[in-house]
């Protein structure tokens, strides 16, 4: 029996009141992906109670950018494979008439827990002057691989966040934050994060959502950055100067986010933040530097990680920070926020900073999970997205020994290269919404998304101005035991949808409808 993954793809156009129609429909099964399928009409009537109304008032919020992160592993899986197959991935990856079509990239300061070994720019203690910063390491390595996607997407722009400061910046002089088999810490250090001398909990650090309830249940009571003057001057300074550095290796970096997931209290490179912390180095440090050095840079707060809303709104109810910031990059727990966060701040861009790194199996539950993803962050107004590790090995494991997933998959072993669910879940996405493209419409998400059946059959709607035609891409979805059926009201009409359920041959059914009226 075999899970059955379908997206499919309708067009139609009306020019001039013109009654022609031209349909466009692709479906990706298990076994076919990207195949053309049947075609289906818009109707005068409606055949189920509307999930969604779209008329063509809606303002909507409009899309800008898909990206994704640049490791050192993408690099090694990358080198497995001959000359020409690399070629053939990154065109699909980063061509604009590719499949996924990435114009964005994120960047690490230092090493990540995707990098080879942990490192940093500057690993001389108390070179507050940074006379030892260099980039020389990432010359050998990520540079290398951001330019193989350059020459098939010159104009690929970048943002950067650390995952730790320099170890000798830090209170327990080490990258990672806990201590733990894959790393150098010792036990007794662990006291360090919490008040009470309490220690961390290791099963809060699971994968796919399962975090159940808040996260994380207690928050470090220490900045993990020393709270020295000079050492957070030294830190804002070295973002000025690595992104100097790249703009020598022709690679522009317009937006900085502080820290990576700052409520992650990791056993790999990390660093713990309170909001006071928080508040005060992107207030008084790395705004001020970013304006002095770096005018055209854009300051985002992120990438946040925690659903503990009062929390964030206390970070961002500071005056000065709200000045300082252009938008905010969420993650993680911090998607359950953002409708409050985005009602609260509605000037402030967000962006889905990271699509969840899955557990290694890269099979179809991660498809169906990154479908869901993608339609919650897109329902959810946020105007880019970027995915994790884009290749990797086998089933992607990492230095410190957690597997994850790729939105490509080498044997190394064979050489042979996979495009796993996940790639396709993009593709559908990704080969329609570009910059331009306003999401106007979401049905698809309750409280809480594990269990709520509508978070099992999400329907977002996007919509394109081409001139004076308007082009509609409707995404669905549905993710239960039964066929559904469902209806979008377009204007004046209506698309009846007839999705498949993962019956008991295990389908599962993601639909994308492209209406040009």
């Amino acid at each position: 029996m075999k899970r059955l993954f379908f997206i499919l793809h309708y067009s139609f156009f009306i020019l001039n009141c013109a009654q022609s129609q031209t349909f466009t429909h692709y479906v990706t099964t298990d076994a076919q992906p990207w195949q053309k399928g049947k075609q289906v009409s818009l109707s005068g009537k409606a055949v189920a109670e509307p999930t969604l109304t779209v008329t063509d008032q809606e303002q909507g919020h409009e899309f800008r950018a898909w990206g994704t992160c640049f490791n050192e592993l993408d690099l090694d899986a990358l080198e497995l494979l001959t000359p020409d197959e690399q070629e053939e991935v990154m065109r699909r990856l980063f061509a604009p008439d590719g499949d996924l079509r990435f114009t964005r990239g994120r960047l690490t300061m230092n090493a990540n827990d995707y990098s080879r070994r942990w490192y940093s720019c500057d690993t001389v203690n108390g070179d507050f002057a940074l006379k030892n910063f260099n980039i020389e390491h990432d010359k050998k390595n990520v540079v290398r691989l951001i330019k193989k996607a350059q020459k098939y997407q010159p104009a690929l722009t970048f943002w950067v966040s650390p995952w730790s400061p320099p170890a000798w910046m830090k209170i327990n002089n080490e990258y990672c934050v806990v201590s733990s088999q894959w790393n150098t810490q010792a036990k007794e250090k662990d006291y360090l994060l919490f008040d009470d001398g309490g220690q961390p909990d290791p099963s809060e650090m699971q994968f796919l959502g399962e975090r159940k309830g808040v996260f994380p249940r207690r928050l470090a009571s220490q900045n993990y950055i020393i709270q020295d003057p000079r050492y957070l001057q030294a830190y804002a300074n070295m973002f000025c100067r690595f992104i100097e550095l790249y703009a020598e290796e022709r690679i522009p970096i317009d937006m900085v986010m502080y820290q990576n997931e700052p409520y992650s209290y990791t056993p790999y490179p990390g660093c713990a933040w309170t909001a006071e912390g928080t508040i005060r180095f992107n207030r008084d440090y790395l705004a001020p530097a970013l304006r002095r050095r770096h005018p055209e840079v854009e300051l985002y707060l992120g990438t946040f990680n925690t659903n503990r809303q009062d929390y964030i709104e206390k970070i961002l109810s500071d005056k000065g920070l709200q000045q300082a910031i252009k938008g905010f990059g969420a993650q993680w727990e911090c998607r359950q926020c953002l409708p409050q966060l985005r009602e609260q701040y509605p000037d402030l861009h967000f962006i889905g900073t990271e699509s969840e790194c899955g557990n290694g199996a890269m099979d179809w539950k991660a498809g169906e999970h990154t479908f869901f993803l993608l339609s919650d962050y897109l329902g959810q107004g946020c105007d880019e997205y970027y995915f994790w590790n884009f290749l990797l090995p086998d089933n992607g494991i990492s230095p410190w020994g957690w597997t994850q997933n790729a939105l490509i998959q080498v044997n190394s072993k064979t050489r042979q290269v996979r495009y796993t669910p996940e790639f396709y879940a993009l593709k559908h996405f990704s080969r329609l919404i570009s910059p331009g493209t306003r999401m106007v419409g979401y049905s698809g998400r309750d409280k809480d998304v594990h269990v709520s059946q509508d978070s099992k059959t999400p329907v977002v709607v996007f919509r394109k101005e081409i001139g004076k035609r308007r082009e509609y891409i409707i995404t669905a979805g549905n993710f239960t035991d039964q066929t559904k059926t469902l209806t979008v009201k377009i204007e004046k009409k209506y698309l009846n949808m007839n999705v498949a359920p993962h019956s008991f041959m295990f389908r599962y059914f993601f639909s994308i409808f492209t209406v040009r009226v």
